[in-house]
């Protein structure tokens, strides 16, 4: 086939139509070449939607991934969830955003805090919800949608009291600016 008879535009569109596919470039190469240079999109999070785990990239582009190859990968990034299909794409760009933010305040003090969460909670841009780790259970901090290092530190300031005086702690309400609501396990036994 002629390469001038190649629409190229066309083939740029369908190649950016590709969910793994950030851009695409197709040129011709006189006399009688294409040459297409694709940039693959990043994938920023895991995303669970119901029981499917996916991938995200920071623009809110749901990516799939079959479970052989996201084996092989070794992905280290906690997992989002409050981000669906059926919401537009301004809507999933939105809350990257605001994961994005949450992850750098969280790590301007040099130490990597965003590794030691499991799971984030985009859902309600206006309190961001994080899973963390402790003493073998799983903490739900609720952060707001500001000074997300401050309540870290506040958190990890009072963790050690908390537990001790509340051993059924689940749930740590960091919003307020001069209190915290601490909630407990429902439905445990304290015999």
């Amino acid at each position: 086939r002629n390469v001038f008879f190649i629409p190229l535009q066309e083939r740029r569109d369908a190649l950016e139509h590709l969910p793994w596919v950030e851009t695409a470039t197709v040129m011709r190469l006189l006399p009688d070449q294409l040459r297409v240079s694709v940039v693959e999109r990043t994938p920023v999070a895991f995303v669970r939607n119901g029981g499917e785990i996916g991938l995200v990239d920071r623009e809110g582009v749901l990516l799939t991934i079959d479970a052989k190859t996201l084996a092989s990968k070794h992905y280290s990034f906690p997992v989002v969830t409050g981000l669906s299909p059926d919401d537009p794409l301004s809507t999933r760009a939105a809350r990257m955003k605001i994961y994005r933010r949450f992850l750098t305040d969280l790590d301007s003090g040099g130490e990597r805090l965003s590794s030691q969460l499991s799971e984030i909670d985009l859902s309600d841009p206006e309190d961001i919800k994080a899973l963390v780790s402790s003493s073998g259970t799983d903490l739900l901090l609720h952060f707001g949608d500001q000074d997300f290092l401050i309540r870290w530190q506040n958190y990890q300031q009072h963790l050690a009291e908390w537990k001790q005086q509340y051993p059924r702690l689940a749930s740590v309400d960091l919003r307020y600016e001069r209190q915290v609501v601490l909630e407990m396990q429902k439905g445990v036994s304290t015999a």
